[in-house]
């Protein structure tokens, strides 16, 4: 019974820390209030063309502040994300988003990472379900190799000599 025990607190922890998870993406970003909010959860979103690796928001390049004007401009009229989004996709191509589509070859990319914390799960499961398994027995008694007549007369002569000094 005391052996269970690691594998179940360790299960309850994989479990918690996975709904904490699954709430806050439930949950997702806090809602734009002002309008610099909304151009930056816009333009978040978008890769800078000029930049490596920053997005259109975190980018100090001449680029990307015209791109967040033109992001002030769109919601100032009304424009809804998406449709924004859709604006500098149709511009720079779907490179210009920081986060795959979901569709095509791109499902790969949100499917991937799912599938191997499914498997590392199953794979954590099935090491410690042998480990619970796999209780440790007393240890095999030694093989007896089998004695010739010499071996054995030898040994009754030195049994029979610790006898006699022992008395």
């Amino acid at each position: 019974m005391k052996r269970r025990w690691p594998a179940v607190v360790l299960s309850a922890a994989l479990i918690a820390a996975g709904v904490t998870l699954a709430l806050v993406a439930a949950r997702g970003p806090a809602p734009a209030v002002s309008m610099d909010d909304r151009v930056r959860q816009v333009a978040s979103t978008l890769r800078c063309p000029v930049c490596v690796d920053l997005s259109v928001a975190d980018s100090p390049s001449l680029t990307a502040r015209q791109m967040r004007a033109t992001i002030a401009q769109q919601l100032a009229d009304g424009r809804t994300p998406p449709q924004i989004r859709g604006f500098f996709v149709a511009r720079y191509g779907s490179t210009i988003l920081l986060t795959p589509a979901g569709t095509g070859v791109d499902l790969v990319a949100w499917i991937a990472p799912a599938l191997l914390v499914a498997f590392g799960l199953g794979l954590l499961a099935f090491t410690l379900r042998r480990w619970s398994r796999a209780a440790p027995g007393p240890a095999p008694p030694p093989r007896a190799e089998a004695l010739t007549d010499a071996d054995r007369a030898l040994l009754d002569r030195e049994l029979a000599a610790a006898e006699a000094d022992a008395e």
